[in-house]
């Protein structure tokens, strides 16, 4: 059995960094690209398609290489942030994002884009999990919550500015300029982070944990390959059930490693901990809620609404002022009611907002929704600061790095596992409601159903039926969603809870 890591005398103590605020906006611009390129490349594909004479396939490559890189190597970096220094891990992977940005930018082929992609999922790797370990290093436990409440504003602001960033650049310029914003802001990043960043690191590591870095790899891209590949091909096909099952035994020989390795890349006495364990459920299920509802979602916009790409992006502006409004609200929160309980509220009213969106129709203007974005924003501007301190709260400050990297590991698998199951729900309920003399086929894309209609003898019936069956489709994937949210608010409630002696340690405490 791996033994628990003693803390480090030096880094377990209050720290306050003189220059930390500024640092801190440093930490949040790297973020803020990262988590921007991941939400601001689909509105940019129908260019993508034209200019590079991608495929289908193409194009799923340019999205799912990101992807894969990125959950595949997010516990390894975050290891190796620990071992060898997390502001060393920062340059590495500002420097080899901008990078690929630019080759992203100027690629003339598809292949091009889908290696430059690639690459920038290696340095996203690098920086997500560094950019949290170095912030909880140069905070003590009075401002931490504050920071924290910061860092996950722009994480969230990130994932709704993408598309309107997106639409903006395109409307002016060409395809290429999505990526090329990443170059001036990742060049200022390098500068900054070599000027201001302190080092730090977990001065007990002695060994890397090879067999743990290549399990940690197969398990991570087993597993989202084959839960990406389910739109496309269906949960019974060997296209998903084959890696399905390498990312299982990847798992299983995972977790038997790290239990009797001496030095563990993860070490999963951390496990033991139900505020660790609450917190990571948590996330995965925020991101599973989250990203597989508001995905459907934009398409009702675009489909049944008639928005444009900019005008679905702007739509979502309301969602990310509402967590910027609340994000300062939950230290404050967690300070009167604790951690366990503040979660069970902000992802109770996420899931709120998801129900209400549920509840629009195929008439339904933009005010129903603009109701229920605010309430999901509100909600995860109060959950994700206080899901986030729970869990850096929980692991010894040597450890930060990993747990950084796997609670953002298993939100890409919980967001890809949001849209493959959240999208066979409304695929299923939008196939059962369109009308039957359409032609077979048409059930695997409203795009194609809306045009089979067109040409129906009564086109106008028949293209509001299909777009009520989409409606009834994205209602129902919202309602899944919004079980599944609430159920996670219970589920961190009940686990974080047990650990009494704290409740969510510093961070409940350190906000009064």
């Amino acid at each position: 059995m791996a033994q628990t890591p003693q803390p480090d005398p030096v880094n377990a103590q209050s720290r306050s960094h003189p220059q930390r605020w500024p640092i801190l906006g440093v930490l949040c611009m790297c973020l803020l690209v990262v988590v921007l390129d991941n939400t601001v490349l689909g509105v940019a594909i129908p260019s993508i398609t034209e200019s590079l004479d991608a495929s289908m396939s193409d194009i799923q490559w340019t999205i799912n290489a990101y992807s894969l890189v990125l959950a595949g190597l997010l516990m390894t970096t975050g290891s190796l942030a620990d071992r060898f220094g997390r502001k060393r891990a920062l340059l590495v992977g500002i420097v080899v994002f901008t990078a690929g940005s630019a080759v992203a930018a100027f690629a003339a082929t598809p292949e091009q884009l889908i290696l430059a992609r690639a690459g920038m999922g290696v340095g996203a790797a690098f920086l997500m999990p560094s950019t949290l370990a170095v912030l909880m290093h140069l905070f003590d436990e009075k401002e931490r919550p504050k920071a924290i409440a910061a860092w996950s504003a722009v994480a969230s602001l990130g994932m709704a500015l993408g598309p309107v960033v997106g639409g903006a650049l395109l409307d002016h310029f060409w395809w290429g300029s999505v990526f090329l914003l990443n170059i001036p802001v990742g060049a200022l990043a390098i500068v900054a982070i070599v000027a201001m960043v302190p080092e730090s690191r977990n001065p007990n590591s002695r060994k890397s944990d090879l067999p743990g870095v290549l399990l940690s790899i197969l398990l991570g891209v087993g597993l989202v390959y084959a839960v990406i590949s389910v739109p496309e091909h269906g949960w019974g096909s060997a296209n998903v059930l084959v890696p399905l099952a390498v990312g299982l035994v990847g798992l299983v020989g995972f977790v038997l490693w790290e239990r009797r390795t001496a030095e563990p890349m993860l070490d999963m006495t951390l496990f033991r901990n139900p505020k660790f364990t609450g917190a990571v459920v948590t996330g995965a299920l925020l991101a599973f809620a989250m990203g597989g509802s508001l995905f459907l979602f934009t398409q009702y916009l675009q489909f049944v609404l008639g928005y444009t790409p900019m005008q679905a992006g702007l739509s979502l502006v309301p969602l990310a002022l509402a967590v910027l409004a609340a994000t300062p609200f939950s230290p404050r929160v967690i300070a009167r009611i604790g951690g366990p309980l503040t979660l069970a509220i902000g992802l109770s009213v996420l899931g709120a907002g998801l129900l209400s969106l549920s509840l629009v129709d195929s008439d339904s203007g933009y005010l129903p929704t603009l109701a229920g974005l605010v309430m999901i924003g509100g909600g995860v501007g109060i959950a994700t600061p206080a899901s986030t301190g729970a869990l850096m709260s929980s692991v010894p400050p040597q450890r930060e790095g990993i747990a950084s990297g796997l609670t953002s590991a298993l939100q890409e698998l919980g967001n890809a596992l949001g849209v493959a199951i959240l999208g066979s729900v409304m695929s299923a309920n939008f196939a059962a409601h369109l009308p039957a003399f359409l032609p077979d086929g048409v059930e695997h894309s409203v795009g194609l159903a809306l045009g089979a209609a067109a040409q129906a003898p009564d086109a106008a019936g028949t293209v509001q039926a299909v777009k009520e069956a989409f409606v009834s489709g994205v209602s129902m994937s919202l309602i899944c969603g919004a079980v599944v949210a609430v159920g996670a608010g219970f589920a961190a409630w009940a686990l974080i809870r047990r650990e009494s002696a704290q409740g969510l340690g510093t961070v409940a405490d350190s906000a009064e």
